[in-house]
């Protein structure tokens, strides 16, 4: 029954309703929905008030819910003896009830622990997958939150969401925007549907639910979200540069830059919005400013500059205030990709950095950069992110971002003209310091270096400290592995120096960390230390995008563990706010391949959905006029012709594929919006490509990279055609983005992409399948491709599929690469081949993924072999220990041997498949993964020939579970049989497994196991 319910009728309006106090407002609406769920709603609220005004007096007095005699008036009496209430009466009422309430919990403790262990609760609001987000500038931002319940099969009925401009005038009832009680079952991304967001402007909110057990939730712990600047009219600080002598041709010392201002009013809050031309370090009063690193991230510079939003109200002081940066080359005009090439997006490093200070008194002050601001240079004569840095510790300013420093002798600054790109808030998670991790030991090469083993391949520095006599300088250089002798091995760096020299300045014990630079490293060779090197003097420090941890994975197969910290590692080292390929050498780029073929592995992981939506909007923007995506995004190689260095298949298609692996996910509808012409072009791009054959055989192509190669003069490697990938990929980003236009309502682009998919499917059959069903290219990646895209008829499938594994029997391995690698395993099991697959998956020489893991990775490495089993090494020129992209397997790990696997007709773990498949010769596995409403979890145990599983549905979600193997009569659930279990909806036999039907909640199956077919 709707909250509003006639209220006009009365006179009463809603705000006087809500004001009326948090306590009626909670004990009103379980009396209105527990004891008139069924009245109609055309009744009036001066009718429906004092039935509401009793029942709520009941219920605060602690009764339970349900009637009782003492209720049981009936209602034609009560209308007769009220008659017509007006305004004055029914407020009177609501005064009486709230009396009531505040004596019960007087008199009745009981009744207020009760309330405070509701049935039904609500946890963990998000904004824009953030929480609390701060300077966000979406202008109608989404809302989600999780149902907490004790109880089984729980499904939100409705919702409710108010908003208000701070937490006090939420509690009085003072409301922004009031959603009404809204008949749904919607709780993520629920889109704020009040006024027009403002600049600066601070939104909290809460949210009530109720379910389809009967129960309403308290209001929610209070959260909020706060606008950044929206309009480029709010901007009022100006771009400046140092007025700094550099050399455009090499790395220069930071600039340093500096502006003091004065504070004489008491301040309510303060806040700095600032960006860069180049990295950016803020220091308020002597102060850092916020905990994110290369700020302000790497988006497509040629359109848009991020800018993050700092509250500094604890650093503001009154009287006199200093603000100061430090500017860092990074990959505006640092290093970037090979050849030595620098200065990619520009020359002169800038910055623009608007402080906002609001006093108690209601006013506003700005001190913004503007040719105030002084500049000079400092310690930092060096920061480069494939360098390193030097750092030079006798010519720090002490002092220099705090008021009264003497800077006299400091240069000025120019005002510059602003870029015509954006300034924008960021959509994703910026990078911060994630964890420490303590070197293991200190040992001596064969070859004389002394080196700090960090016992993991990480990504980040080494923070260390030393106490050495001025002019000291110590030099600590970076690698992955040690060659087969024992000595270091820079050799896969190719010209990336990776080190960090560092000049003490005499003053005791001293602590240094890097500013504007990253390494990727397990090793550390230290030169010119003063006396012996001791592990507990380094500390390496990790970092990436601040991505929450969502998924775990764990088996009886240590090996397959060890794969999995493997995969996780890669993935943390290689998400630094763009998905590279590899953290360590002279590259380090955000290649669109890799990130497709990673992307729902990394969803698993991790939470994804603002990293991924930021990336793709810098994606859409570096895009070809003639929807051609480059390699890499941000395209770093050829931005400044906007031609060539694009368009290859499987690199490309992540325009498509990593939206949609977003949107199945997270049920985020909007990123398919965002995208949608993105996607459209890129398709569109391939239409005119492939001609009216729609077969692709032109432009060039990567084709299935680093796929399985020999030296046998019978087998040169399993080579397979790039037009059969090229087409593939045409029919299945074709496939995607009439999934798409279907998911958005776009009813004629969905038929008129449909269509082009079978056209192409048919022109791939006549082109590369022969009559028996043989494909042209006879290797795995071919026939899984074929398979995975459903780009063979249903009576060639079968015949493809035995040939893909008759292929894996003959080898005994994988043949495939970067392209067919991530469909291989779940094609196989798809079919039927589930031995063939774990086969695989476990396999431990070369090539497979355990191969490395004997070898002591900790990442996952590029090559199946970049280092042999003899301790040599693959071609220096392209040999990454780190590098995500084989880690696709992930996907498999999760899906089918733990079971946990999206619905694709509902995204968002709305409704769960949970079907694991043992083999392989495990005797357990498990997984874990946070979704948007809560944890989904999923996990098998083999003994004494029974199979246990032990399942987690959340709260307004439901799952249908596959036992294999099972008989329904050997099924129970919580020691008891399937069919006396009531909170089981459906149980059924098919074929070899038994398929249930339940609602949220944990529950824990038990079956006679008879083992895998």
């Amino acid at each position: 029954m709707p909250q509003r319910v006639k209220m006009r009728e009365s006179g009463v309006s809603h705000r006087e309703y809500v004001a009326c106090g948090s306590e009626w407002n909670v004990i009103l609406d379980r009396a209105r929905l527990e004891d008139l769920a069924g009245a109609s709603e055309d009744r009036s609220w001066t009718e429906v008030a004092p039935e509401m005004i009793l029942r709520a007096a009941w219920i605060s007095n602690g009764h339970t819910t349900g009637t009782s005699e003492g209720m049981q008036v009936k209602a034609q009496s009560r209308r007769s003896r009220m008659g017509r209430v007006n305004r004055k009466t029914v407020l009177m009422g609501f005064a009486i009830v709230r009396a009531l309430v505040c004596a019960a919990a007087v008199v009745s403790p009981g009744a207020l622990a009760a309330q405070r262990e509701m049935p039904l609760a609500v946890r963990d609001l998000r904004c824009e997958y953030k929480v609390d987000p701060l300077g966000i500038d979406v202008r109608k931002p989404r809302l989600s939150w999780e149902l907490v319940s004790a109880e089984k099969r729980v499904v939100q009925t409705s919702y409710e969401v108010r908003v208000a401009g701070s937490e006090a005038e939420l509690a009085k009832g003072k409301v922004i925007w009031d959603s009404g009680t809204q008949a749904s079952d919607a709780s993520i991304q629920v889109e704020y549907g009040g006024p027009a967001v403002a600049s600066g402007r601070i939104y909290y909110w809460q949210v009530r639910v109720a379910d389809n057990h009967g129960h309403l939730s308290e209001w929610s712990k209070t959260a909020r979200w706060e606008m950044g600047l929206l309009e480029a009219g709010d901007w009022k600080a100006k771009w400046i540069t140092p007025n700094v002598l550099e050399d455009d041709t090499k790395s220069n010392p930071s600039p340093m830059l500096r502006r003091e201002f004065l504070v004489k009013k008491k301040v309510e809050r303060a806040r700095i919005y600032a960006t860069a031309m180049g990295l950016y370090e803020l220091a308020l009063n002597g102060k850092r400013v916020g905990d994110e690193y290369f700020t302000p991230g790497w988006t497509a510079y040629d359109f848009r500059y991020q800018y993050q939003t700092y509250d500094v109200t604890g650093l503001v002081k009154s009287g006199e205030n200093c603000l100061g940066a430090m500017l860092g080359d990074g990959w505006f005009r640092g290093r970037l990709a090979w050849d030595n090439k620098r200065n990619t997006y520009g020359k002169k490093l800038e910055l623009l950095a608007q402080t906002v200070i609001t006093y108690t008194d209601g006013t506003e002050e700005i001190v913004g950069s503007d040719d105030k601001w002084k500049a000079a240079t400092g310690a930092v004569l060096e920061s480069d992110i494939y360098n390193g840095e030097t750092y030079d510790a006798r010519l720090e300013r002490a002092g220099w971002s705090e008021a009264g420093y003497k800077d006299g002798e400091w240069k000025g600054v120019t005002v510059v003209e602003a870029p015509k790109a954006k300034v924008v808030a960021p959509a994703g998670p910026g990078v911060k310091r994630i964890e420490e991790i303590k070197a293991v030991k200190v040992f001596r090469t064969p070859a004389g270096d002394t080196v700090v083993d960090m016992g993991q391949d990480m990504v980040g520095w080494v923070k260390f400290r030393l106490t050495a006599p001025a002019g000291t300088t110590v030099t600590l250089r970076s690698a992955e592995v040690l060659d087969k002798t024992g000595n270091f091995y820079t050799a896969n760096l190719r010209t990336a120096k990776e080190s960090i020299r560092y000049t003490s300045k005499g003053a005791g014990t001293e602590t240094f960390e890097p500013h504007f630079t990253f390494q990727g490293f397990r090793y550390v060779a230290v030169s010119g230390w003063p006396g012996e090197v001791s592990p507990e003097d380094f500390t390496g420090v990790v970092v990436h995008s601040a991505i929450r941890r969502t998924g775990t994975f764990e088996s009886s197969s240590p090996l397959l563990n060890q794969l999995e910290h493997n995969i996780i590692w890669g993935q943390k080292g290689n998400f630094l706010d763009v998905p590279t390929d590899c953290p360590q050498r002279d590259e380090r780029l955000g290649w669109t391949g890799d990130a497709q073929v990673f992307a729902p592995t990394a969803s698993f992981n991790f939470d994804t959905a603002g990293f991924y939506t930021k990336w793709l909007r810098d994606l859409a923007l570096d895009q070809e006029d003639d929807g051609a995506v480059p390699f890499v995004i941000p395209n770093a190689l050829s931005h400044e012709t906007r031609k060539g260095a694009a368009a290859s298949a499987g690199w490309a298609d992540a325009s498509v594929v990593v939206p949609w692996t977003v949107y199945q996910a997270y049920g985020d509808k909007r990123i398919l919006e965002q995208q949608y012409p993105s996607m459209k072009a890129w398709v569109e791009y391939m239409r005119r490509a492939a001609g009216e054959k729609y077969i692709w055989t032109n432009g060039f192509s990567f084709g299935d990279w680093l796929a399985f190669a020999t030296t046998n003069a019978d087998y040169p490697g399993a080579t397979t055609d790039k037009d059969l990938i090229q087409t593939a990929y045409f029919a299945w980003s074709t496939e995607l983005l009439a999934r798409t236009a279907q998911a958005l309502g776009k009813k004629e682009d969905a038929t008129e992409y449909a269509g082009l998919e079978q056209k192409i499917k048919d022109a791939f059959e006549r082109e590369f399948v022969t009559a028996n069903g043989r494909l042209a290219s006879n290797t795995q990646t071919a026939y899984a491709l074929a398979l995975a895209f459903g780009l063979l008829p249903e009576s060639q499938r079968a015949g493809a599929a035995a040939r893909l594994a008759a292929d894996v029997r003959k080898f005994g391995h994988l043949t495939t690469g970067f392209l067919g690698t991530p469909v291989l395993c779940q094609t196989l099991s798809n079919f039927g081949y589930l031995d063939e697959a774990y086969l695989l998956l476990n396999r431990t020489e070369y090539p497979s993924w355990l191969y490395p893991v004997t070898q002591g990775a900790t990442t996952i490495w590029e090559r199946w072999d970049g280092q042999k089993p003899d301790g040599s090494f693959q071609d220096v020129g392209m040999n990454s220990f780190n590098h995500y992209a084989y880690g696709a397997i992930g996907d498999w790990m999760y899906r089918v041997v733990a079971g946990i696997e999206i619905d694709e007709a509902t995204p968002g773990y709305k409704h769960i498949l949970i079907q694991p498949r043992p083999g392989g010769g495990l005797t357990s596995a498990k997984a874990s993964v946070e979704s948007m409403y809560g944890l989904v979890a999923s996990g098998w145990e083999i003994a004494d020939g029974k199979m246990t599983v032990k399942i987690a549905v959340p709260a307004n979600t439901t799952a249908m579970v596959r036992l294999p193997n099972a008989k329904l009569e050997q099924v129970s659930e919580g020691g008891k049989p399937l069919a006396e279990r009531a909170d089981i909806s459906r149980a059924q036999q098919t074929g070899d497994a038994v398929v249930v039907e339940v609602g949220s909640g944990k529950y824990v199956f038990e079956s006679a196991y008879r083992g895998t077919k």
